[in-house]
């Protein structure tokens, strides 16, 4: 079908507003990876205040009233079904009918809100103190509240959230999930732990140094894919991957002088994201279906290279000779005894440093304690107590500081309650899209053989170039040739960590 004039002038017209619009957001975007990377904390007033701004301009800019007309237009006499086009107005409209449910004011308070509330978390979190923060997280529960109130929900609050970040999911089918493998997961762990327990494996001695670090976290990046001339890695408190603009994908870890996997892996897994990212179909840039699809499809590619990749024997034969270069302790490691050392199973507090046998059952804490505070069951002032309590209960373990419990987390502050599940969403995706790929016997002797280059291949036209034009769960079942499940995900940790 060939669209009318006026159609094709108003598909133009929805064009050049994304293209209005793209600066504000890069600029945005780099405010905000400034903000947790290098700004002097004395910026924050000012900081928030302009990123406030731009969130106010680019919700106006979306919201103009033209835009339902040519939405109209576009829908009357639509574009051919599976076309660029077609995707594009769909997207528009979604997102259109979502931003004009918010009042203006509304945005610039969650801008200037979130701001303020990460700079809080930082402080107690350092501080070990919760008391600094929850004023902030009240704030940002409150937020989360009036926003699904704004959208509008059948059953819980929680579906307007989730829906940011994963389309299509809903509170109902997480609970389904969840309670689909949680008791396998739990088994799985518990024998994962008891095994380690009783033969642990060798262990990592002594200092590694920070330069050392930053020289293998880079070579393993550009070994798995990643192009250092789009893209950077920076130091920050909590590691995280900015896509900031076409050619400008910066990711962040953090480093431990007694453990070099803590940054080696969070490197991993924010090139992961910055593998999607900049393998995003450029050609559409700045429209919709150039987008990430979803957090959860995000997730499955920062998840697979972390631990489908980044932990398995096929990894450390290629590495470990290496590692034993940069750090002398390591010297005489064989690939057997790093790929124990870093799948040793074991309950810890922190969810970036578990292991894949139980971070899952960190995720279903946060999704509960998400859940309760959005359904006012329990307020911000209540999260210390009521985390320890569901964390004593999933880990058998007292948690000594905030810190190390409620506290360890950005994401609360940012107000992404919604955010954690896709983590969980992420690691079943990466399960079965390995499981696919692997089938392709291209892909896997070129793994077994320690050139990773072909997976990649296989992700790009699969997942990343896909961009927005398919939603995550078609992404998956056509990828993979089935729905998402955890059944390749549990025979995943059966093999890695039973045997």
């Amino acid at each position: 079908m060939v669209c009318a004039m006026p159609n094709v002038n108003s598909y133009e017209n929805l064009c050049a507003v994304d293209r209005d619009a793209a600066p504000l957001q890069h600029a945005a975007s780099i405010l905000g990876w400034d903000q947790e990377v290098n700004m002097p904390a004395k910026g924050l007033a000012q900081r928030s205040a302009a990123l406030a701004g731009l969130a106010g301009e680019m919700h106006k800019r979306y919201c103009q009233p033209q835009i339902a007309e040519w939405l109209s237009d576009c829908e009357s006499d639509p574009f051919p079904a599976g076309s660029v086009e077609a995707a594009n107005v769909s997207l528009w409209r979604e997102g259109y009918d979502r931003r004009t449910k918010f009042p203006g004011e509304f945005i610039e308070e969650k801008s200037r809100t979130s701001s303020e509330a990460k700079a809080a978390w930082a402080e107690a979190r350092k501080k070990s103190d919760f008391s600094l923060f929850a004023p902030l997280l009240e704030r940002q529960v409150d937020i989360a509240r009036r926003e699904a109130d704004y959208i509008g929900y059948v059953d819980q609050p929680y579906d307007a959230l989730i829906e940011k970040f994963e389309r299509g999911m809903t509170t109902a089918n997480l609970q389904g999930i969840f309670g689909s493998f949680r008791g396998e997961l739990t088994q799985i762990a518990g024998e994962a732990v008891e095994r380690a327990e009783a033969n642990p494996p060798r262990a990592f001695e002594g200092e590694f140094s920070i330069e050392g670090q930053q020289m293998i976290n880079r070579e393993v990046a550009e070994w798995i894919g990643f192009d250092f001339e789009a893209g950077r890695i920076d130091t920050t408190t909590h590691p995280f991957c900015s896509g900031i603009a076409l050619g400008d994908t910066r990711m962040t870890t953090r480093y431990y002088p007694q453990d070099f996997t803590a940054s080696l892996y969070g490197v991993m897994h924010e090139s992961g994201h910055g593998l999607y990212n900049q393998g995003l179909p450029v050609e559409h840039f700045p429209h919709p279906v150039y987008d990430a699809v979803s957090l959860g499809i995000h997730e499955s590619q920062s998840r697979l290279w972390e631990n489908q990749i980044g932990r398995s024997l096929e990894f450390w034969n290629v590495w470990t000779e290496r590692a034993g270069e940069i750090f002398p302790q390591l010297a005489g490691w064989t690939p057997e005894e790093m790929t124990a050392a870093v799948n040793c199973a074991g309950y810890t507090f922190i969810r970036v440093d578990a292991d894949e046998a139980t971070y899952d059952l960190h995720i279903a804490l946060r999704f509960e304690v998400e859940l309760m505070l959005l359904n006012r069951e329990i307020e911000a002032a209540d999260v210390p107590r009521v985390w320890n309590e569901k964390f004593k209960a999933m880990f058998g373990l007292d948690v000594p500081e905030d810190s190390q419990g409620c506290l360890q987390d950005i994401h609360w502050s940012m107000g992404a309650l919604g955010y954690f599940p896709t983590y969980t969403l992420g690691n079943l995706g990466a399960a079965q899209l390995m499981e696919s790929a692997m089938a392709d016997t291209s892909v896997s002797a070129a793994f077994a053989g320690g050139d990773p280059h072909p997976l990649l291949d296989w992700m790009r036209p699969r997942v990343h170039r896909v961009g927005s034009s398919l939603t995550p769960s078609e992404i998956i079942e056509k990828a993979t040739g089935k729905p998402l499940a955890p059944d390749a995900f549990l025979r995943h940790l059966r093999k890695r960590f039973l045997g």
